[in-house]
């Protein structure tokens, strides 16, 4: 029986009766200026095949020079993720033929990459922390970009013809891969999801990448086995390629566990094969039996020299490397007097960076956190769309906060100054003004509706009088609607009283 004709395994089933083990590639995109190994441009977006030289189109005679500040980029992320930085290290040529690589080898690091023996910790939702060790980061070239036209799927298979586009061929890559990772049973597609995101946040800490999946400058590959017990050896691995988002990682750990658990229990076996992840059915399928190394027939690249990063250089960027993400949280965490599971909600949201932007626009941690773990997540979720995507600025909450904290206007209102705010109709201050939302600080004013809804409700009079004061709720809520929510409901209570007494 064959894995694409199996029913799925019950998940909790699966990991309860086989040893899930994962493994982790992770290629990010570099944000040089160049490519490299030659200095045609990188940017996104270029018409196609605008981005080129010589060397990037492998043409005959075209040498390559490596891009200095890759070398930098890479040895940050080393130095980021625990590893040893190589005294010397080379690269190779990784032979395979495709249209998107037009040399017919891309131009990697094999048996000596830049950075090696590492490791990172990674927090679960819950808080739990997980160590995933790194075997290695290499450094190396992006290929091109297929695109299959004609079909149903968008993929080779039943296209009517392919294009090239040659812009990213050359993009200097850091591929990062994971030894095994064992020990996290059920909680595997969990563990994948953090790690990623875990590295995500670090590149972007470095500033050594945009790290935006959607474009594709961070993707990873999935490999996933399974195992009757954690004592047994390593089961044969599959490979999901080219996963870009968060949910897709662990959707894709999780399909896989199932899968295989079906073949297995089949009595089949697992093909060692690359397969593709596809986001709107949430399956794997298959793709191609995965080559070992020795099928890219590896050789060292003749036409460029082996590297051998100065330790004065190494020990000046590890000197200026800038405070990690988890480092980072958890001051932010002892500053700002979060709870854990407040913490972990503002991470989980992606609020961190915005929030300590209002912080330092001038309002607290905790009404900062108001608003944007409050009516603008529920209006980010309502609009589909992140936190970061909303139009407003962390300047602006810090003002609204601020007016509100001085009294001019009540959180109702500043819901409603809020929406102005996103509606594009100004700052704060402005909306405030143009709608005319300003709090109620004038005892006449209040005292005339204060009166008024006393007149239309005489009994309420003689049950406060009698010492019953439940009833002045319905005198407050009485003058909040004459006054459109404007009115201070505690200095409206105080004239209440003060006017029956």
């Amino acid at each position: 029986m064959t894995a694409t004709t199996v029913d799925l395994v019950d998940y909790a089933d699966a990991t309860r009766r086989y040893d899930p083990v994962i493994g982790i590639e992770v290629h990010v995109e570099l944000g040089t200026l160049t490519k490299m190994f030659c200095p045609a441009e990188v940017s996104f977006g270029a018409e196609p095949n605008t981005q080129v030289t010589p060397v990037s189109l492998g043409l005959p005679g075209a040498l390559p020079v490596v891009n200095g500040k890759a070398v930098e980029y890479a040895i940050r992320i080393g130095l980021a993720l625990n590893c040893q930085i190589a005294e010397t290290c080379r690269f190779a040529r990784k032979n395979y033929f495709y249209p998107d690589v037009p040399k017919n080898f891309q131009t990697s690091q094999y048996d000596e990459p830049i950075a090696y023996d590492g490791w990172i910790d990674v927090e679960l939702e819950d808080g739990t922390v997980f160590r995933v060790e790194i075997e290695r980061a290499h450094m190396e070239e992006d290929a091109g970009k297929n695109t299959h036209v004609g079909g149903a799927t968008g993929r080779i298979h039943g296209a009517e013809y392919s294009l090239v586009d040659y812009n990213r061929a050359g993009i200097p890559l850091v591929e990062i891969v994971t030894r095994p990772i064992t020990g996290a049973g059920d909680r595997a597609p969990e563990v994948a999801r953090a790690y990623v995101q875990t590295l995500r946040d670090i590149f972007r800490a470095l500033d050594v990448s945009e790290a935006r999946m959607e474009r594709g400058n961070v993707r990873a590959d999935v490999n996933l086995s399974l195992r009757p017990t954690p004592e047994s050896p390593l089961g044969t691995r599959t490979e999901t390629k080219n996963v870009n988002s968060f949910r897709s990682v662990e959707r894709a750990v999780r399909y896989e566990i199932s899968r295989q658990a079906a073949v297995l229990d089949a009595g089949g076996t697992i093909v060692q094969e690359t397969r593709h992840w596809h986001e709107d059915t949430g399956v794997t399928t298959s793709g191609r039996v995965k080559s070992d190394a020795e099928d890219y027939r590896y050789f060292p690249e003749p036409d460029l020299v082996p590297i051998a990063p100065p330790r004065e250089w190494i020990e000046e960027i590890r000197a200026g490397l800038p405070e990690l993400p988890v480092a980072r949280r958890r001051r932010l965490q002892g500053e700002w007097g979060y709870a854990d599971a407040e913490m972990r909600d503002v991470v989980n949201a992606g609020a961190i960076d915005l929030i300590e932007a209002t912080v330092a626009a001038g309002t607290s941690a905790a009404g900062a956190r108001k608003w944007w773990m409050g009516e603008l997540a529920r209006r980010a979720k309502q609009d589909d769309v992140t936190l970061e995507e909303l139009a407003v600025t962390p300047a602006q909450i810090a003002e609204l906060q601020g007016l509100v904290d001085s009294g001019r206007i009540n959180d109702k209102l500043a819901r409603q100054v809020l929406e102005g705010v996103l509606a594009g109709e100004g700052d704060p201050e402005q909306v405030v003004t143009a709608r005319g939302l300003e709090v109620v600080s004038d005892d006449g004013a209040l005292l005339a509706a204060i009166d008024e809804a006393l007149a239309a409700q005489p009994d309420v009079v003689e049950k406060v009088r009698g010492g019953n004061l439940g009833p002045v709720g319905a005198i407050i809520g009485a003058v909040m609607k004459a006054t459109r929510g404007q009115a201070d409901a505690g200095r409206v209570r105080e004239l209440i009283l003060e006017r029956i007494g």
